[in-house]
């Protein structure tokens, strides 16, 4: 994996590219908000979502009421293949992946995107031994 600088809801943040197929992740993200790193595994599951339904064009049908999520589109529960996710939220558990999969981890500071709150009894500026 290799570690490059993004724009996540935005905010600045740091992601994981995978650099072979032989990569087990499709990327990982930190979300600073939620102060976790998902990772996406490459791993698939169906899961259910709400989908739009469409018309014959193929475009999402309205609704004449809005729905309890405050669309006012029609939905349909479909089952869809998706990636599995981890959400990792222990710092020390966080670095210890980043420096075992990033090739750059000693290199890119990736501690700067973190906040220097108290996080899994940890900040940025703690060593995690």
């Amino acid at each position: 994996m290799f570690l490059v600088q993004a724009t996540w809801n935005d905010h600045q943040t740091f992601r994981t590219v995978p650099l072979t197929d032989a990569c087990p992740y499709v990327e990982c993200i930190w979300e600073a908000e939620q102060k976790v790193l998902i990772v996406i595994s490459k791993i698939t599951k169906n899961a259910f979502h709400m989908m739009p339904k469409l018309d014959d064009n193929g475009d999402p049908m309205p609704s004449k009421t809005r729905r309890p999520n405050g669309r006012m589109i029609k939905e349909e529960k479909k089952s869809v293949e998706t990636f599995q996710e981890y959400y990792i939220e222990d710092m020390k558990a966080i670095k210890l992946l980043l420096e075992a999969t990033c090739i750059n981890s000693k290199t890119f500071d990736f501690n700067s995107f973190l906040t220097a709150e108290k996080v899994a009894g940890l900040t940025v500026n703690e060593e995690v031994k």
